[in-house]
């Protein structure tokens, strides 16, 4: 199988976002205590332990603004925490869910029509490559089944 890296939110924009810089909207981030459930932080790719403060922002995992940019929210440890490791494999925080939505997209950065779609966790890797062997993918995102929410990008590794 071919290896895959999973590519969390840069550092250098992780302490950006911790110092009150602008959000994807051009917001200050809004700071939160976490409640334990359902808080996967963008830069570790672990999820937020109950009590631990976190930020909310909107996030634009694109290089510029197009029309299948979307902009969402995600969330990001409010303290500094160590980035994911590319060459790390699969975060744990990905296995705990039984579906998640990979979608391809191209060099352009638009949208690859047919790649899109839940996938079980089961068989996320094997997914994962095949789209990648695709010529026209050069990159997925990783998203929440449920709110569509950006994880992380997927790169062959």
């Amino acid at each position: 199988m071919t290896a895959l890296r999973f590519i969390a939110l840069p550092t250098d924009t992780a302490r950006a976002l911790r110092a009150g810089g602008p959000d994807a909207n051009g917001q200050a981030p809004v700071r939160r205590v976490s409640d334990g459930a359902g808080i996967p932080c963008r830069h570790c790719l672990a999820p937020v332990a109950a009590g631990d403060p976190y930020l909310v922002l909107a996030h634009r995992p694109f290089p510029a603004a197009q029309p299948y940019a979307e902009t969402g929210p995600v969330f990001l440890h409010a303290g500094d925490c160590p980035r994911h490791g590319e060459d790390a494999g699969m975060p744990p925080m990905f296995r705990a869910r039984e579906t998640w939505l990979l979608r391809g997209y191209g060099a352009d950065d638009w949208i690859v029509y047919g790649t899109g779609g839940p996938v079980p966790t089961r068989d996320l890797e094997a997914r994962a490559a095949d789209l990648l062997a695709r010529p026209d993918v050069a990159y997925l995102h990783l998203r929440s089944a449920q709110y569509n929410c950006f994880q992380c990008r997927i790169e062959e590794g």
